[in-house]
């Protein structure tokens, strides 16, 4: 999954920066825009370049261990 950041103006007029949205592509992150923010206009949608670090994956043990807690 890519994940997008998008600007949008809300139908009152209020602008909202940095969105970061997850979706396939740019078409299903507008959908997803359109749902969330009716009748607004998007006005900026690109996908964010990130790479995934080691250190932010868990393993199975990481994750069992704070459950556990």
């Amino acid at each position: 999954m890519l994940k997008f950041e998008c600007s949008i103006r809300t139908r009152d007029g209020q602008q909202i920066s940095n969105l970061l949205i997850g979706g396939r592509d740019q078409a299903e992150v507008e959908r997803k825009l359109k749902q969330m923010y009716r009748y607004c206009e998007i006005l900026r949608c690109e996908v964010k370049q990130g790479e995934v670090r080691p250190s932010d994956a868990a393993s199975v043990e990481e994750i069992l261990s704070l459950i556990s807690k």
